[in-house]
């Protein structure tokens, strides 16, 4: 017998909760805050759980939900489960929603299953909409650049995904400041913008800086930066011991094993630069990210509805000053939690 659900009408308010920034100099905006489908809408989560998230995240004004090819476990399941809630529940709102996905990372077997080829990327763009069950994307990713394919024949498969008609707009995920800016020449050469990029960027890892902040302003890019907490090291979660359902202590991204003193004594100095300011470390890290003026929105992950209101209270909190800025520095190491 099938479940019964309660029909699905969005909230009536549900734009006067989050900002929305320009992404570059395009005409698209994103809210500052978006959710990515990454590590908790597999087969392995209750699709009730994943629905209530989906649901609360639009109702306070979210309207950019971000996936790839490979996000599950296992792999394609997270856009089956968002294409099965979105037929149940966010059809009428399509024209409202942004929804990307991405290729390049490790998704069916043979030389086309992966990188970066026309192959790979076109084909996994049509078998993303089939899962999602649309038309078209918002926006498509090139996951990663492809060290043995000509990077003209990577934006030239972006740039036809958006001549067919398939991906409204491209972007480039894990690309470094050189790269960027040579498929941002290519695509221009076609015809098609590079609207954004999407990396990497917390207090722990700080890559973005070294060169690719600047490339971004250069060229009038968005970017939406991925695991702005660091898959909870930037949360109150190991502030006192490992959790046991937490994926420290499965082994999931993150071991035990980066749970070290030098790691607590960081996190610990951090939570309570957040206590003085009134919010929670995920709060702080995400306004921390967002200081940036090159940074359109933070990519979050929620595994529940209470972590994602935690997680969007943040805007709820004042801008970080530059001496919360300065008093931050020497406990946002980059390197922290890694082996």
């Amino acid at each position: 017998m099938p479940i019964e659900r309660t029909p699905y009408a969005a909230a009536a308010n549900r734009y006067e909760q989050l900002d929305y920034a320009r992404v570059g100099r395009s005409g698209l905006k994103l809210p500052r805050i978006s959710l990515g489908l990454w590590n908790n809408f597999g087969e392995d989560k209750p699709i009730a759980t994943q629905r209530a998230i989906l649901r609360r995240a639009f109702d306070r004004g979210v309207t950019h939900f971000d996936l790839a090819n490979n996000y599950g476990p296992p792999t394609g399941s997270a856009e089956t489960t968002f294409g099965r809630i979105f037929a149940d529940d966010f059809r009428p709102y399509r024209d409202e929603l942004v929804i990307s996905s991405k290729a390049g990372y490790f998704m069916w077997d043979g030389p086309y299953g992966e990188w970066g080829s026309r192959k790979h990327l076109l084909s996994s763009l049509d078998a993303s909409l089939a899962r999602l069950g649309l038309d078209y994307v918002d926006i498509f990713y090139s996951h990663r650049p492809d060290p043995s394919t000509p990077l003209e024949e990577t934006m030239g498969a972006l740039a036809t995904a958006v001549t067919n008609g398939k991906a409204l707009y491209v972007g480039v995920s894990n690309y470094d400041a050189e790269q960027t800016r040579e498929a941002h020449r290519i695509l221009g050469e076609l015809g098609i913008p590079l609207l954004i990029h999407q990396p990497r960027y917390n207090m722990f890892d700080r890559r973005l800086e070294d060169g690719l902040l600047d490339a971004l302003a250069e060229l009038a890019l968005g970017s939406i930066v991925f695991s702005p907490l660091a898959q909870g090291l930037l949360t109150d979660r190991y502030l006192d011991g490992i959790p046991a359902d937490s994926r420290a202590a499965q082994g999931r991204w993150i071991t035990g094993d980066t749970i070290d003193d030098v790691y607590l004594e960081r996190a610990r100095a951090l939570n309570e630069l957040a206590r003085q300011r009134g919010q929670s470390l995920a709060q702080l890290s995400l306004l921390w990210v967002l200081r940036h003026p090159q940074v359109t929105s933070a990519l979050i992950g929620a595994s529940s509805v209470r972590q994602l209101d935690d997680s969007l209270d943040a805007l709820n909190g004042a801008a970080l000053t530059v001496e919360e800025i300065a008093a931050i520095e020497p406990h946002a190491v980059h390197g922290t939690g890694t082996r």
